[in-house]
């Protein structure tokens, strides 16, 4: 079974400095119907105004993803981490016990395009942890690319939960194929492009609640770029 949830149907604010849409209910927006999926909890894709950000605020008991689609993106905590991450970047942090964190556009004129996902861990009270890594075009390209996984296979971001996610790029015409684990459930999100899953179309913003599918086919309209997530 498979579940479409629209781009246009997600929760949307726009503050000016700070364009957001949340698949799942989040800040002001709640849909009791929309509380998440398994143990993903948020998926907020945010367009941020050249100089502007998030100030200094606290996070704790949550795995947080971010993933840039355009632009640059500055990230400062209160244990010594920065960094600028770009395109191809990703990032996991384990606010843990807790954990203070800012993140600002880093370019003063261009906007910054990211995805911000949070995954509920295993348990609570671990240690607050960082990880960041680049993952090339040619990495994703027409496969299924691990970008974060409970072992870290093929180099990819850890993560405190029976979760993992995967990137891919497709072009044109191109078919990607994944066998899903019996009892298991699966989301795709459809970064940019258009593309058919298992005969379902989907477009950017796009997300899909995939149960009981023993494969999942992927057919790309456009260049596209998606996210998978793999979960309990």
């Amino acid at each position: 079974m498979i579940t479409l949830r629209k781009s246009s149907e997600r929760g949307h604010l726009d503050h000016g400095w700070l364009d957001t849409y949340h698949t799942f209910s989040f800040g002001n927006y709640h849909d009791p119907d929309q509380m998440g999926f398994g143990p993903l909890r948020v998926i907020n894709e945010d367009r941020v105004q050249g100089g502007r950000g998030f100030g200094t605020h606290p996070h704790r008991d949550m795995e947080i993803v971010t993933y840039v689609i355009e632009g640059a993106l500055q990230h400062q905590d209160s244990f010594g981490n920065g960094s600028v991450m770009r395109p191809g970047d990703v990032q996991r942090m384990s606010a843990g016990t807790g954990v203070l964190h800012s993140e600002f556009n880093a370019s003063p004129s261009e906007p910054v395009h990211l995805l911000q996902i949070w995954i509920e861990p295993q348990r609570t009270g671990l240690p607050p942890s960082y990880e960041q890594k680049t993952f090339a075009a040619t990495e994703k390209r027409g496969r299924w690319r691990p970008l974060v996984s409970p072992q870290g296979e093929e180099g990819a971001l850890q993560i405190h939960q029976d979760a993992a996610l995967f990137a891919a790029l497709l072009k044109p015409g191109e078919t990607l194929d994944r066998e899903l684990i019996p009892g298991r459930r699966a989301w795709l999100q459809v970064v940019r492009g258009a593309v058919s899953v298992n005969g379902q179309a989907a477009g950017a913003g796009d997300g899909l609640a995939i149960f009981a599918e023993p494969l999942l086919g992927v057919r790309a309209g456009t260049e596209s770029e998606l996210l998978l997530f793999d979960l309990p």
